[in-house]
């Protein structure tokens, strides 16, 4: 999504692109993740400024590309424990709470958003400002988008082997042999991070990250909102505080959770599905298959928060991403010959920031 949105932004501007993919249509985590626009969690400052305005964006493309299937159904995370409460509490208590659209609700209050949430728990967390579209079919929306344009190529299925400098600008040349011109290259790799990366940036401070996910067959009712547990807390700086303090110490997670470092979200798809997830993964080598037992926690988490029993379980899958290793900035962006870009290591923020991250971009380089 990353290398999309920055073809997105440049045939937006006037210029011609030549969008070289390695697979024949993207597989990575562009397609593997939630397709939350996810501002609540974000830290203050340069992460969330940059996700409000990838939200501005993503609400723009949306109207003009009907297949993204935006729409800005924002996010509920039910809580239980008085300790939950006062993590949600200090978050509200941040000058920019009102940016994201935070808002304490009842129970009550919180049901009569999402009347599917018939389980058990005292209050939850409203962020107005989260939003989300279709992962899987996405990149195809925009990439028809961007055909209709006259002034964008595709070529799938061809890695990029070598970059070549020249006087008159940079060019590349794919494993078909082929060479490839222009006035900017922008090298996108998502979790790719060896080969071609590795000879351009040996010292990227990149590292990878592994994670579970599931979807469900059609749930028969709308889940209003996308919806988090108070474990997210744990994973997103904005809840950075003394609270979560004492919610790490008077509140471990489950063990499970905690072993493999895991959290609730979900949203529902546009087909009445629910993607589910998600577990993390630091330390390489990285399993090759997939645990049941995260599943089997998230099942539970999300039936007591449903009241109900879940829909059979369609599809389960892992997904690696990029992420920087100082955490606290949104990519990686760096020139590593004349002309040529890599930007990589968003994290987690890939589907959220891509439009904003393609922008910066854009504006860096002057295109």
């Amino acid at each position: 999504m990353v290398g999309t949105m920055h073809a997105w932004q440049a045939v937006e501007r006037g210029h011609e692109v030549v969008h070289i993919e390695r697979e024949s249509e993207a597989r990575g985590a562009s397609l593997r993740n939630f397709g939350q626009i996810w501002v609540s969690g974000r830290a203050g400052g340069e992460e969330l400024d940059t996700a409000l305005r990838a939200r501005e964006l993503w609400e723009g493309i949306g109207k003009r590309v009907p297949g993204l299937g935006f729409r800005p159904n924002g996010s509920l995370t039910p809580l239980r424990t008085e300790l939950e409460i006062a993590v949600a509490e200090a978050a509200l208590a941040r000058d920019d709470a009102a940016a994201r659209g935070y808002k304490l609700l009842t129970a009550d209050e919180a049901r009569a958003l999402n009347p599917a949430l018939r389980g058990g728990f005292t209050a939850a967390l409203w962020c107005e400002r989260d939003a989300a579209v279709e992962p899987r079919t996405a990149q195809l929306a925009l990439k028809a988008e961007l055909l209709a344009s006259g002034r964008y190529t595709f070529l799938g299925g061809r890695e990029v082997r070598e970059v070549i400098e020249g006087a008159h600008g940079s060019a590349v040349r794919d494993d078909h042999g082929d060479v490839h011109t222009g006035d900017t290259v922008v090298l996108c790799t998502g979790a790719w991070l060896g080969g071609l990366v590795r000879e351009l940036a040996p010292e990227l401070p990149v590292r990878r990250v592994r994670l579970q996910m599931m979807q469900t067959a059609p749930l028969d009712e709308a889940l209003t909102t996308s919806i988090a547990d108070a474990d997210s807390f744990r994973y997103y700086p904005a809840y950075a505080s003394e609270a979560l303090d004492a919610l790490n110490a008077g509140q471990g997670q489950e063990a499970t959770a905690a072993a493999h470092k895991m959290q609730l979200l979900m949203v529902q798809r546009a087909d009445g599905g629910l993607t589910i997830g998600d577990t993390h993964e630091y330390e390489h080598p990285f399993a090759f298959d997939v645990l049941e037992e995260p599943y089997e926690h998230l099942v539970g988490v999300v039936e007591s928060f449903l009241g109900r029993p879940l829909p059979r379980i369609e599809r389960r899958w892992a997904g690696v991403y990029a992420q920087c290793t100082d955490t606290s900035r949104v990519v990686h962006r760096q020139q590593v010959r004349d002309g040529v870009w890599l930007v990589t290591g968003p994290g987690g923020r890939g589907m959220t920031c891509s439009p904003a991250i393609a922008e910066q971009t854009a504006n860096e380089l002057d295109w």
